[in-house]
């Protein structure tokens, strides 16, 4: 049984490829309520959440986002730079 369920993983890794992951860089430019502004009306989340992951890129230096397929998280970083934030995008 544990073979058909690596078989079935391995085949949606094959088929989904592997996820990207969409990383926020710190920017001296940019003030921290205005990152958070960007993750609650751009990505929808909860306030909270969004200076969860401000205080994660102002004293990690970056965080990681969201996650997805590539074409998606490219989505994202354009949008991220539309809005003047740095961002990258790495595969998980």
């Amino acid at each position: 049984m544990t073979d058909v369920l690596e078989d079935i993983r391995l085949d949606q890794d094959l088929l989904l490829g592997k996820p990207w992951t969409l990383v926020v860089w710190d920017d001296p430019v940019n003030l921290m309520t205005y990152v958070t502004w960007v993750f609650t009306t751009y990505f929808e989340f909860s306030k909270p959440k969004a200076e969860r992951l401000m205080l994660q890129v102002h004293t990690e230096g970056r965080a990681a986002v969201a996650s997805g397929s590539r074409e998606e998280m490219e989505r994202h970083v354009e949008a991220m730079h539309g809005y003047g934030l740095q961002a990258t995008l790495q595969q998980s």
